[in-house]
């Protein structure tokens, strides 16, 4: 099994995490009631820089929009933007974009003791094990996940 991880190659278009500027949304700083309403304009006291906030290393991130539903039961449903960051260890229970056979895919990686399953959140989706056959690359660990409702 050939298990490496990438950092310089880029056959196809990602999108960079760009931090240049700053974009300051006001934060409501008190919880929000899902149930009566609150008056929540009273607190709205500071903004946050969602690149501050989403991205911790832009030389390292990048964004990837998702294709399908192999995710869903983890809440990463089709047109989701994922954050990635290539910097982080693929480990045992983190959720990876990687790259198996000259396909791209979203799983959760599970390590065994012999073995490397990617693994989908959707029971509909059988894991794929990895074997000395397949050339896997890890392109990174997803850290956040932008939902459009």
């Amino acid at each position: 099994m050939n298990l490496r991880k990438l950092q310089h190659k880029n056959p196809l278009t990602f999108y960079n995490a760009s931090v240049s500027c700053e974009v300051e949304i006001p934060l409501v700083f008190s919880k929000v009631s899902a149930g009566f309403p609150s008056p929540a304009d009273d607190f709205l006291d500071i903004n946050i820089d969602l690149n501050k906030h989403l991205v911790k290393n832009q030389y390292t991130t990048f964004f990837v929009k998702v294709s399908g539903n192999s995710m869903q039961d983890v809440g990463i449903s089709d047109g989701d933007i994922l954050i990635v960051d290539k910097s982080l260890d693929p480990a045992n229970n983190k959720i990876a974009v990687c790259f198996i056979d000259g396909e791209f895919t979203v799983k959760r990686i599970k390590v065994e003791k012999d073995c490397v399953w990617l693994v989908a959140e959707n029971p509909d989706y059988k894991p794929i094990k990895v074997t000395d056959e397949n050339e896997l690359l890890i392109w990174g660990i997803v850290i956040n996940v932008i939902k459009y409702l």
